[in-house]
């Protein structure tokens, strides 16, 4: 598999460049998680990067590639395949009379 020397930007991996494994479009994973091991053997931090554009050129505008920046407080997005079914809405409680 071909990996991809990619840079991440923000949090605590800041500055830092790190071989990514490419997929088969040839573009690093929109998401990328770093597990954290805790200090006192409990629960690990998980540290989620986005994938952005890493840049353009001036003149075609073209993007010169990826990074990886730091996203604290957002979530993964689950996985939604296209041939599944939306959830159907709760249906409405009646009032207590």
């Amino acid at each position: 598999m071909r990996s991809q020397p990619t840079s991440f930007e923000g949090g605590p991996m800041d500055g830092r460049t790190l071989p990514i494994l490419l997929g088969p479009t040839g573009h690093p994973p929109k998401w990328y998680e770093i597990p954290v091991p805790a200090a006192d053997g409990g629960a690990p931090t998980v540290l989620l990067y986005e994938r952005v554009p890493a840049g353009y050129t001036k003149r075609l505008h073209l993007q010169k590639g990826w990074k990886y920046a730091y996203a604290p407080d957002a979530r993964m997005p689950k996985l939604r395949w296209p041939w599944t079914k939306p959830t159907p809405p709760a249906p409405p409680v009646p009032p207590a009379a």
